[in-house]
């Protein structure tokens, strides 16, 4: 099976779908596909110093950055599909013209698409961003999903997103995978923290956490709140965390750390020293820093703005509705908890995401999915029909 995925960026930085494309890619090739990883290199220092072969580069073209025009990626991609070799292009995230290329590409011809929004199509994230962004959809976005013979979601949340918007496609529904990092042989000692790792973005609802924290804190002078992570993608300012140490400042907040972005073994160093892990998002298709968290041991707070439904049932944290009420109310029944008893939540986190997050199993089931768009497979369960 040849495949393609077309990607708007594979940053050198990997987190989010800068870990999550490569690595579904990866698992592919490992389940016996042959596959190429095309994607724009925004900045000179965005691509990888040694990047595996199935990822391939192209530059920007003229126009506004933030529409992604990639004339050349757009050529190499149809000169792919042309040859007819290629089974099934997968395009990944929407609102750049990476997006909107698979479509024109594969018309026509016996290739088949596959599109994964990966969260942008939740009505949080379509009212984010620019003014731009309704008239993209309506000339566009909507057309090229439409055209696309399955669409991907990580979750059902995300399924139902889709058939809200009218997309009456099948739909595969398969979530991230996870990789555990080895944990120390010699356990790390937990520091009464809460940690939050991520993309430092409205959308993530850390005004939600700061206000929560400065009804928490008094009650817990031990305890301290950690947040960490670049203010936007794409590289784009720096703007929200200037609001959010303003904001923190306002409320006289004490014992809030303001820290810069984690990676590799630095983010997973971070996961394991803090007592909890909070995602207060108001909208999340996965939340790969959930699943990362508790790949580390750390048990997690998380919002019903992302599809952790499971967590508590695995007796691995919170799955609360998202405002500062509920926030206040699960940090104070974490931080009342014993540190052990938070170890023992953490390590059944450790081993559920073993369990339901494999990136072998996620890969073979993906490749299911192609082999049956083309023909060549029976309908597996993961695909839900309209």
């Amino acid at each position: 099976m040849k495949l393609v995925h077309v990607a708007p960026h594979v940053f050198e930085e990997a987190s989010g779908p800068s870990y999550s494309i490569p690595r579904l890619c990866s698992a592919l090739i490992d389940a016996g596909a042959e596959l190429d990883l095309l994607a724009m290199q925004w900045d000179s220092e965005d691509r990888r110093e040694d990047p595996p072969p199935m990822l391939h580069y192209f530059p920007m073209g003229s126009g506004p950055k933030r529409l992604g025009r990639s004339p050349q990626l757009f050529r190499a991609l149809r000169d792919r599909v042309g040859s007819g070799q290629v089974d099934v292009v997968h395009s990944h995230i929407l609102w750049q013209m990476n997006s909107i290329y698979p479509a024109r590409a594969v018309k026509g011809t016996p290739t088949k698409l596959v599109a994964s929004p990966r969260g942008s199509l939740s009505k949080t994230a379509m009212k984010q961003g620019s003014w731009t962004k309704p008239i993209f959809w309506h000339l566009l976005q909507r057309s090229a999903l439409a055209a696309a013979d399955c669409l991907h979601a990580t979750s059902m949340q995300e399924c139902e997103d889709m058939r809200r918007l009218g997309f009456r496609q099948p739909v595969c529904i398969l979530p991230n995978g996870v990789e555990l990092p080895e944990q120390p042989s010699i356990e790390v000692p937990r520091r009464h923290e809460v940690l939050y790792l991520g993309r430092l973005h409205r959308i993530k609802g850390i005004e939600n956490l700061l206000h929560a924290w400065s009804i928490v804190a008094a009650k817990f002078p031990s305890w301290d709140l950690r947040i960490a992570g670049p203010t936007e993608s794409y590289g784009r300012g720096s703007g929200h965390a200037d609001r959010l140490k303003q904001m923190a400042s306002e409320l006289g907040l004490e014992r809030v750390t303001f820290d810069d972005p984690k990676y590799g073994d630095e983010k997973f160093q971070a996961y394991r020293q803090a007592a909890v892990y909070v995602l207060p998002s108001f909208s999340e298709n996965f939340g790969m820093t959930v699943a990362e968290a508790l790949a580390s041991g750390t048990p997690v707070i998380t919002t019903k703005g992302a599809p952790w439904e499971r967590l508590e049932a695995a007796g691995a944290g919170w799955w609360i509705d998202i405002g500062v009420e509920p926030l206040v109310a699960a940090l104070q029944e974490a931080m009342s908890k014993p540190m052990e008893t938070l170890a023992d939540m953490g390590r059944a986190g450790r081993a559920f995401v073993r369990r339901d997050y494999d990136w072998t199993n996620i890969g073979r089931s993906m490749r299911d999915v192609y082999q049956w768009l083309i023909a060549k497979g029976d309908r597996p369960d993961c695909v839900h029909l309209s």
